[in-house]
């Protein structure tokens, strides 16, 4: 087996750090000593079947990525690889049961660590460090560690729960939106007009919605018009008050109780802004008046690749756990 290498480090000192999400695979090839050396990207989700995440698909298409990331950053040994993947914790188990053997045939690697994807988005956001992050985009959770263990709280899916998320604040506000629509109390008249703006008649609307497979995404594509309302609009403005009260409860779920740990968020979601964030910090302060609140350092790639530097070195910092961050060392390291 000839193993990838890449260029800019000393022999055995590089990884791949590699983020796999619903909007495809992002993947960097580094050093612990010059850090990031080339980036590449691919639109393209890995598949989820009976078995959960599919290993062979996830290999066959990650294998481009890193022959293009070597082919730019040029030759040094991998050692290392760190794959951080939404759906770990729970679609998981034939990917931890076949993707490190499957990694060190095709690399050459021998220390392969994977993350579920709150663990990458904790890590991109604090570091290695004691805290909680609200992780939040159409879906939301909370992961939290004291540096000995891990706690999350919610990520149960739109149905179940993802209180506060994407999904949760469109659907509350298309719910305004039809109550307003059928003269019940608690409408919206403002939502109303968005939401048939967007959706055209809101009678139609469950037709044009339920079937349909990216349903959360579609719930979710209504958040940024509540916020828009939020503004002179109680209803709304409520609907984001309920959404970072309900972010504050499963913070407080995980976060540490002792010390002073560091708070924040992270994820799409925020990107509605102050009608959100300005709630959020509210709550936050409320529920966690010992906790320090920080802005996010970077992202779930961030924290992949943060994860890598330290196992291309030595032992990682942040707490093993079966389903949420495992380490594979194979022999010959």
């Amino acid at each position: 087996m000839r193993p990838v290498t890449v260029t800019g480090a000393s022999e055995g000192s590089a990884y791949l750090a590699v983020d796999s999400g619903g909007s495809g695979l992002r993947a960097v090839v580094g050093t612990a000593e010059g850090g990031p050396l080339a980036r590449r990207e691919s639109a393209d989700p890995v598949r989820t079947g009976d078995r959960g995440i599919d290993p062979e698909d996830f290999m066959a298409r990650l294998m481009p990525l890193v022959r293009a990331l070597t082919a730019e950053a040029g030759p040094v040994r991998l050692t290392a690889v760190v794959i951080g993947a939404t759906g770990l914790a729970s679609l998981g188990d034939a990917l931890r049961a076949e993707l490190p053997g499957a990694l060190a045939r095709e690399l050459g690697v021998r220390r392969i660590a994977l993350a579920a994807d709150a663990v990458t988005a904790y890590t991109g956001a604090l570091g290695p460090r004691p805290g909680a992050v609200i992780a939040g985009g159409t879906g939301l959770i909370a992961i939290g560690t004291d540096l000995t263990g891990w706690r999350r709280a919610d990520g149960w899916g739109h149905l179940l729960g993802d209180c506060g998320g994407g999904a949760w604040i469109g659907r509350a506000g298309l719910e305004a939106a039809l109550r307003a629509h059928d003269g019940r109390e608690g409408g919206s008249a403002r939502l109303l007009a968005s939401a048939e703006e967007v959706f055209g008649p809101v009678a139609g609307l469950p037709g044009r919605l339920y079937p349909r497979p990216d349903r959360p995404a579609v719930l979710a594509s209504f958040a940024p018009h509540v916020a828009a309302c939020s503004e002179g609009d109680p209803v709304a403005a409520d609907i984001l008050r309920v959404a970072a009260r309900h972010m504050a409860d499963s913070a407080a779920a995980v976060c540490p109780s002792g010390g002073a740990p560091r708070v924040t968020v992270t994820g799409g979601l925020f990107r509605l802004g102050d009608p959100l964030l300005g709630p959020v910090d509210e709550e936050l302060a409320q529920r966690l008046p010992h906790a320090r609140r920080v802005p996010a350092e970077g992202d779930p790639l961030h924290g992949s690749v943060r994860l890598a530097t330290e196992l291309s070195t030595g032992p990682l910092t942040l707490p093993g756990d079966e389903t949420m961050l495992s380490v594979t060392t194979l022999s010959g390291e």
